[in-house]
């Protein structure tokens, strides 16, 4: 959500802006990183939405654009480079125009005297709450560069994640579908002619060809409506997985199917585990690490979980404890979390338990792939065959009765 403040910078100048953050006090904090006295904050009001999904604002900024910004930013504060001068070198090298017009942006409130992160800040479809949020810790902490390291560390593995699972799925899919438009297109227009070319013979066919003309002539009569149907049926339950409850239920559902439910959860803890432990690390306090966590979370039933969590950690009860008591946290990382607080390592612990998680995540998924692969293709195969054999069947009793 976006907020509108006022606000004096450190050398008594008053500045108007924006701010994207979860709630207003996170918009306060945001503010106070970079450097902002708050004189009023309230939320940005507009006369459309433009924050629903019928006039979201598309961006054609890519994880992998921010990642090689990140990175070469890093480089050049590290190497002793004024952040403006490094923002105005990265903005002539860049290939991306949205991002070269973002980073103008962003080089211009920053000359206004506008902060780093309130300047990014301004462009939440390019920079998420949680990397303005890292980058306002690093302003306040002096190590700007090396937030932006672990940032870039940080967006590198997600990229990699969702790359890994796309490409595993590929496969499978691509075979799917091959699969239903062959035995399309020979219910459609291969089985018609052969139907045709048996009737005009009055042979008497067997059972396995009776079974596919049968299944072909059903298919050419009613397929248009079984995939009309299927269509109706699926566009209601997408819309019904759109409303609150819907999310919710579609989202705990798939967290306790067989075998992928397993892999979901351990990609929303690893994921979880992976930013808590680089905003742990940049500085930022727990209940913010949460409230980030949350809106990162891209399963609504763990965020209520992570929700809960943090309003008992709120109330003083640590982290652990409440973890415990849900399901959903597995008990390594409640062991590890747990070791974290006692040992003030939490960041180390987190990352410990990210590698685990994801490790097993990867094994699964390429195991569950390894099941769907061959199935397919045995599906696939059975099916064929069975067509060529009635086919041939038919075409053999044919010609034995015309020989006789």
């Amino acid at each position: 959500m976006e907020y509108t403040y006022t606000a004096y910078t450190k050398d008594k100048k008053i500045v108007k802006g924006k701010v994207s953050a979860n709630d207003v006090d996170m918009a306060s904090r945001i503010l106070s990183y970079g450097g902002y006295q708050v004189i009023n904050i309230k939320p940005a009001t507009a006369f459309f939405d433009l924050g629903t999904p019928f006039f979201k604002k598309r961006t054609s900024v890519k994880p992998k654009d921010i990642l090689l910004f990140s990175r070469q930013l890093s480089l050049l504060l590290e190497s002793g480079t004024e952040l403006v001068k490094a923002l105005e070198l990265l903005q002539k090298q860049t290939t991306v125009k949205a991002l070269e017009q973002v980073l103008g942006n962003v080089i211009h409130d920053i000359r206004a005297g506008s902060s780093f992160s309130g300047a990014l800040s301004k462009h939440p479809g390019v920079f998420t709450s949680m990397y303005v949020q890292a980058m306002a810790a690093g302003e306040q902490a002096g190590n700007l560069d090396a937030v932006l390291k672990q940032m870039s560390e940080y967006i590198n593995r997600e990229v990699t994640t969702g790359k890994r699972v796309k490409n595993a799925l590929t496969y499978p899919i691509v075979i799917f579908v091959l699969a239903i438009v062959v035995v399309g297109i020979m219910s459609v227009f291969v089985m018609p002619v052969f139907t045709s070319l048996f009737t005009s013979f009055g042979a008497k066919l067997p059972l396995p060809t009776r079974l596919l003309i049968g299944v072909a002539d059903w298919a050419s009569k009613y397929m248009l409506y079984v995939i009309g149907i299927v269509l109706v049926i699926a566009g209601l339950g997408y819309a019904y997985t759109r409303t609150p409850a819907g999310r919710m239920q579609w989202d705990t559902l798939s967290l306790q199917i067989p075998i992928l439910g397993r892999i979901n959860l351990l990609n929303e803890l690893s994921r979880c585990c992976r930013t808590m432990a680089l905003l742990f690390k940049v500085g930022l306090p727990l209940p913010d690490i949460l409230a980030q966590a949350i809106k990162g979370a891209g399963n609504k039933a763990f965020a209520a979980a992570l929700t809960e969590v943090r309003n008992q950690l709120i109330r003083g009860e640590g982290l652990s404890r409440p973890m415990s008591r849900n399901k959903l946290f597995l008990p390594l990382m409640v062991q590890m979390v747990a070791v974290g607080e006692e040992t003030g390592n939490l960041d180390s612990a987190l990352t410990t338990v990210a590698l685990s998680y994801e490790t097993e995540a990867d094994d699964r998924t390429s195991a569950a792939i390894g099941l769907i692969q061959p199935a397919l293709t045995i599906g696939v195969a059975l099916i064929i065959g069975f067509v060529a054999v009635s086919l041939i069947s038919a075409m053999y009793g044919i010609y034995s009765q015309i020989s006789m």
